[in-house]
This record gives C-alpha cells, sequence and structure tokens, in this order.
C-alpha cells in the first residue's frame, strides 16, 4: 500500500520557496520561451517539403509513409552509446527496441543523434580527465545539434555515467517544449567485492603486491556490460533521475540484457509517445521540472550519500531549467535529510544490493513518509511521484507495476527514517579565509572530521605520489593540490592520490585533502575538502598558501582556515601557477576556450554563461530606461 503523503518538512519548504523566490525572474523567462517554441512547433509538421523528404529519406517504406502523417508520434532518439565504456554498451540495441515498439503504437521513432561518453574510470590520472568536466556541455551541445532538426515530438535520451546524463538534462531542459524520457542500461552484475579491491589497491600503494594483481582485482571488479557497482556518479545520476520523475519506477538499478530491462525500455518508449502532443497526454518537460523536482534530486542524492560531482553537476542543471541553486541548499536541506543507504564507499554494498534490499521504492516509501520529497510533481510515469513506491514485474511477459517493499530486506544497506545510519546526508559546506568548498563526510570516521596540521603544496596530482614513496608524508599533513579548478585544467577528478592518503590514515596520521579540483562519488574515508572556490588560478586564496602553513579543516563546524594572523594572510602575495603542460596534447588545446568562460564551481562549473542572464540584464537595464 503506497504511504500517504504527510505534510512537508519545514527545512524543505522553506529551502523550495527560497529556490522559487531567487529564480523566479529568469524561470519566468525559461517558461516563456519554451511556450513559444511550442507555439512555433514542435515537429515536422512545420517542416516544408523539401526539408521533410531530407528528414525521412532514409526510412523505410513504411516509417515512411507513418511520417508523412502529421497525426503520429515521431521519437527522437539520443544516444551516449559507444562499446568502449561497460555502461553505454548495452545501448547498442536500444534503437532497435525502441524503433519497434514505436512502430507497432503506429509511430516512429529515429537516431537523432549521438553524444560524446568518456570513461573517468579509464582517464582517471591521465591527460584525458581533464577533458572529462567540459565533455558535459559538450554533451548539451550535441543533444541540441541531433534535436535541432525539428522532426520530433518527444525525445529518448539514452545514458547513464558521469557527465553524460547531467549533459542530456541540460540539452533536454533547452528543448523543454519536448517530452523527456530518460531511459538508463542499469549496473554490472556484482564482481570482487569493493572492500576487497580497496585493499589491493592500497598494498599496489604501499609496493606490497605487483601491477599484475592489481589488474586482476580490478578486472574481477569491473567485469561485464553495465555501470560499475559502486555509488558513484554514474548511479547517483541514475537515482536523481528516478526522483525527479524522468525514468519509469524502478527502472534505474535493472541489470542490463535481462528481459525485465528488455521490457522498460520498450514501454517507456509507449510512454514517450503518449505523452507527445499526438499521443494526446502532453506533457512537455518545462512543465515537469521545476524547483520542486530539483530539491527532490538534492534531497535523494543527500539520503543514499551520492556523489559530491553533482554539486556541480545539479547547479548546472537546474540552471538550464531557469533555476538557481547554491551550496547552502545543499547544506540545509543535508541537516534534515537522514542518512539511508550504505553502498560501497560509503559502505561495503554495490548497488544491487541496495536493488535488493529494497531498491528505489522502498527508499522513496521512506521520504514520502518524511515529508522530505515533493510528491505534487507530474512525472513521465503520467502520474504524481507517490507511484514511485511501486517496481516493475514480469506477468505473463507483460509489465506491470506493484507495490513494493514496506520494509527493508537488509538494513545494514538500506535503512529507514526511523533508525537511519546518520542523523544527516553527510554533505557540508566549508568556508573560510580559504574560500567555499564541499565535503562529503559520509564515509568519513568522526575522530577524522577534524584535522588540523602543516600542509604540503602540490600543484600536480602526480607529485604526490613521489612525496609519499620519499617518506616526506610520514606525519600529520593536509595535502593541498591546487591549480585543477575548470580555468585552470578543466577540473580533473583526483582519485589517483586516495590510496596514498588512505595508507597515510591508516598509519595513524591525521590526514586531509584540500583542492580546487573534484573527488566525486568515490571520495572516501579521507576529509575532503573539494570544489575549492574561487579556484587558485581566478584570484582564490589557495594560491597564497605556502609549504608548512597550518591549516584546520573541521567538517563538523563547517570552516576551512590557515591560522594566519589576518594582515599576514592579507598581504601575501599569490602564486601564478605554471600551466602550460596542461593545455597542450590529447585534444587539450581544443577546450582554450572552454576554460577561459568556465564559470565558478558553485555556478556549475560550465561555460554557458547562465543562459538567461543576458536578456535578464538587458530586460531590468531596460526598466531603469523607462523609470529614468
Amino acid at each position: 500500500m503506497a504511504p500517504s503523503a504527510p505534510s512537508l518538512n519545514a527545512t524543505v519548504s522553506r529551502v523550495t520557496a527560497r529556490i522559487r523566490e531567487r529564480s523566479a525572474e529568469r524561470r519566468a523567462l525559461y517558461e516563456q520561451r519554451m511556450a513559444d517554441q511550442h507555439r512555433r512547433g514542435v515537429h515536422r509538421g512545420e517542416l516544408s517539403c523539401g526539408n521533410l523528404a531530407h528528414g525521412f529519406a532514409a526510412c523505410g517504406a513504411q516509417d515512411k509513409d507513418q511520417l508523412k502523417l502529421m497525426n503520429s508520434a515521431n521519437l527522437g532518439i539520443i544516444s551516449s552509446y559507444n562499446d568502449m565504456l561497460s555502461a553505454h554498451q548495452p545501448l547498442e540495441t536500444f534503437p532497435e527496441t525502441i524503433k519497434a515498439a514505436a512502430r507497432a503504437m503506429g509511430s516512429t521513432a529515429q537516431f537523432a543523434g549521438g553524444v560524446p561518453a568518456m570513461c573517468d574510470g579509464v582517464t582517471q590520472g591521465q591527460p584525458g580527465m581533464e577533458l572529462s568536466l567540459f565533455s558535459r556541455d559538450v554533451i548539451a551541445m550535441a543533444t541540441a545539434v541531433g534535436l535541432s532538426h525539428n522532426m520530433f515530438d518527444a525525445a529518448l535520451y539514452l545514458g547513464v555515467c558521469d557527465k553524460i546524463v547531467p549533459g542530456l538534462f541540460i540539452g533536454a531542459a533547452r528543448f523543454g517544449h519536448l517530452p523527456a524520457m530518460f531511459v538508463p542500461a542499469g549496473p554490472m552484475p556484482s564482481g570482487l567485492p569493493n572492500k576487497e579491491k580497496a585493499r589491493v589497491r592500497q598494498l599496489f600503494a604501499e609496493g606490497k603486491v605487483g601491477r599484475d594483481a592489481l589488474l586482476e582485482a580490478e578486472s574481477e571488479s569491473y567485469h561485464s556490460p553495465g555501470t560499475c557497482t559502486f555509488y558513484g556518479t554514474a548511479n547517483s545520476n541514475q537515482l536523481m533521475m528516478e526522483m525527479m520523475g524522468l525514468h519509469l519506477p524502478g527502472t534505474s538499478f535493472v541489470n542490463p540484457g535481462t528481459e525485465m530491462r528488455e521490457a522498460l525500455t520498450r514501454f517507456a518508449t509507449e510512454q514517450a509517445i503518449r505523452n507527445s502532443e499526438p499521443g494526446g497526454e502532453y506533457r512537455p518537460f518545462y512543465k515537469q521540472i521545476d524547483e520542486r523536482a530539483i530539491v527532490n534530486a538534492i534531497v535523494g542524492l543527500l539520503a543514499s550519500g551520492g556523489s559530491t560531482n553533482h554539486t556541480l553537476h545539479l547547479v548546472a542543471m537546474a540552471a538550464a531549467a531557469g533555476i538557481t541553486i547554491d551550496w547552502n541548499d545543499f547544506t540545509e536541506l543535508s541537516a534534515v535529510t537522514p542518512s539511508l543507504m550504505q553502498v560501497y564507499p560509503n559502505g561495503q554494498a554495490d548497488i544491487n544490493h541496495f536493488q535488493a534490499a529494497g531498491g528505489m521504492s522502498l527508499l522513496f516509501r521512506e521520504l514520502i513518509g518524511a515529508g522530505l520529497i515533493h510528491t505534487d510533481i507530474p512525472s513521465v510515469f503520467g502520474t504524481d511521484m507517490t507511484a514511485y513506491t511501486q517496481e516493475p514485474f514480469l506477468e505473463d511477459g507483460k509489465l506491470v507495476w506493484r507495490e513494493g517493499p514496506e520494509q527493508s530486506l537488509d538494513s545494514e544497506v538500506l535503512a529507514s527514517v526511523a533508525k537511519p545510519f546518520a542523523a544527516t546526508g553527510g554533505l557540508t559546506v566549508l568556508e573560510g579565509n580559504l574560500g567555499r568548498g564541499v565535503i562529503k563526510i559520509s564515509a568519513v570516521k568522526p575522530e577524522h572530521r577534524v584535522v588540523e596540521a602543516p600542509i604540503k603544496i602540490f600543484e600536480d596530482q602526480n607529485d604526490l605520489k613521489g612525496a609519499f614513496e620519499a617518506g616526506e608524508l610520514d606525519r600529520d599533513v593536509i595535502a593541498v593540490v591546487r591549480f585543477q579548478g575548470p580555468k585552470a585544467n578543466g577540473m580533473p577528478e583526483l582519485h589517483k592520490l586516495t590510496p596514498y592518503l588512505g595508507v597515510l590514515q591508516d598509519r595513524g596520521y591525521q590526514v586531509a585533502l584540500v583542492t580546487d579540483g573534484r573527488m566525486s562519488g568515490a571520495s572516501g574515508k579521507v576529509p575532503a575538502a573539494i570544489h575549492i572556490s574561487p579556484e587558485a588560478l581566478d584570484g582564490g586564496p589557495l594560491a597564497k598558501l605556502r609549504d608548512g602553513d597550518i591549516v584546520r579543516l573541521d567538517a563538523d563546524a563547517g570552516t576551512l582556515e590557515v591560522k594566519l594572523a589576518a594582515g599576514e594572510w592579507a598581504n601575501r602575495e599569490r602564486r601564478i601557477g605554471d600551466l602550460d603542460h596542461y593545455h597542450v596534447g590529447l585534444g587539450r588545446e581544443l577546450f582554450g576556450g572552454f576554460r577561459h568562460l568556465a564559470m565558478r564551481a558553485e555556478e556549475g562549473a560550465g561555460v554557458f554563461g547562465g543562459f538567461e542572464a543576458d536578456d535578464l540584464a538587458r530586460q531590468i537595464e531596460q526598466i531603469h530606461e523607462e523609470d529614468a
């Protein structure tokens, strides 16, 4: 039985109202633009005969005949398929499944375009990682190119991993007059336990096992098609899409290559057609996604201990829909959102264990029952969010939804609001004379949440390994890795540092990381103050630090400070980093314009400039001129 929705938590209500008020002008402009686009015509009926002939020239006779009729739906497929990425390899067969399902409904589907999809797991610690964050914005632009032909009544977005789903979301928001359906591929089956994988990584960092043992462990962990099973950015993406009602209920964590996954993809196609204007139940993206949906995504992220990357991505995603959020919103919501999931790196289970313990249906049940999410928003399922306590089943080959479990089947993986793993969501903003940043403490033990120690400065993550091997870090130390922000080098993830810092912590030292770079969803037991803004290259105070300065990171108090007299700190000069080696090779020279345009971390670290900013500025200027 679905839970009745109690009154909304007071903090959730207050933060939502504040976001709505803060965003009022840009949101109104966004909605106006989407409504105008809808009025201009959203599909092939607006095209000339020559345009339309080009649009279906390569189609078969059946699809061609259907496309000539203007009263049937044509779906645009935007896919991030490539066969190198395990998470996206299963998407190879989805277009044919979608096309067949559309034909069975008397409609059509066309592959509108592919978007790039890079793997942070492959590029981790490599120069290619410096393209990773900006690939989000490239994906958004590629999505726009694919949909620019105006042949489509709705769109299906096929993607899973780190930058891909946020990029697809941004693209979908700018085509918000179209109904949108996000279609995932699902996680790979469980492999080598995460605890064992982490153990082998640390042994390798200490030189106690060789590369052959490390490669074997990694291969047993990442072993088949599907998303990596730890709870990083990729799986956080899937959870958030469901929290916003952009997935079908219970679709996020179904393994690829199964009968259920095939059935869900077919149903997603059928539902996208029903949601289109020709389908009779027009549900455009821009009327579905508002500040309530964004708050749902934040609460889901916090309750699950999800990726810190989304303190960047969600800001950029919300902005694409005319909504302004900031890190204070995350912090206030975190204070009232209990921690309900323990999936690696926050525990030893993987995402398949979460699915088996009750999965998304039980997570929804708990959050709805506690009044922590908005239920009164429309979903792609054609319902409000109370239907998301259901999960899919196959009955005689037919897909049906039934109420999910009312209690966790494994309380060590998925807890209740009454008995959470922690009272808060474990995400905190740090602020002080070193700037603003975020820290994820859900996997950090309480005794490691306050660190005060001399710092060791690095301006290239690769240098930390050498210092570790030379014994220079065998002490209480805070590693500062600076000039890693979006303007400096594209803000790469710095997972390569984790094993070395973890070893130092295990040796009994008080250790922390401070950086204007990223750590993402795989940040673990070492306290890491990340996304420090402004970044060192952009006038940020990290550029003033010198080796041996005493820094205090206090995750409990939410502070990050260098222990220097205010006058001495104010007068200290900033160092200018040597960044030339970051800007050439493996295509990095092509992204010079992106680095130049990049906004600050709390603004989403994107390159689009706020979308409505220029128009809003002109409107304000006109009002002032009229008043004058």
